[in-house]
């Protein structure tokens, strides 16, 4: 199982995948200096001690950041039923973009909405590898179902 590369990749996509849920993935700020942010639980202020007041839920990032770990995790354990393990991967990268665009236009309406003026972090960057990782994941099953099919046509 974890011989094979893609198994490697799906894994990795997995364990980056779950620092989403931990701290925030975007980060705000005011022209008074208040600090805002975007996590798991949704958008919310920043106050004294590090301290996150809940401003309003985004649940459909949430739901997104609970489905492409488990997605993700599935797809490394179907590694004996290729097919299926490509279909979740195919449904991984279209779940990937859906972070993406999601993200993106949660980023757009905030800054837009409130006035505030986006923070450039590193999470903000990680849908991008998770969606990097799952189409090499993708690619690599893809080729080992290849080599089989290849073999049963030389019996």
């Amino acid at each position: 199982m974890i011989q094979r590369i893609q198994s490697l990749y799906l894994s990795m996509t997995t364990l980056i995948s779950l620092l989403f849920l931990k701290g925030n993935i975007l980060n705000f700020i005011n022209n008074e200096g208040i600090r805002y942010a975007v996590n798991f639980r949704g958008l919310g202020m920043i106050t004294g001690e590090n301290k996150f007041e809940l401003i309003s839920n985004m649940v459909p990032l949430s739901v997104m950041f609970i489905l492409i770990p488990l997605i993700s995790l599935i797809a490394v354990f179907l590694f004996r039923y290729r097919r299926i393990q490509l279909k979740v991967t195919l449904s991984l990268i279209i779940l990937s973009l859906l972070l993406i665009a999601v993200i993106a236009y949660y980023a757009i309406t905030v800054t837009q909405d409130h006035g505030f003026s986006l923070v450039v972090g590193y999470k903000m960057f990680l849908p991008l590898l998770i969606l990097i990782l799952a189409l090499l994941g993708y690619r690599g099953v893809k080729k080992d179902e290849e080599l089989v099919r290849s073999y049963e046509r030389l019996r």
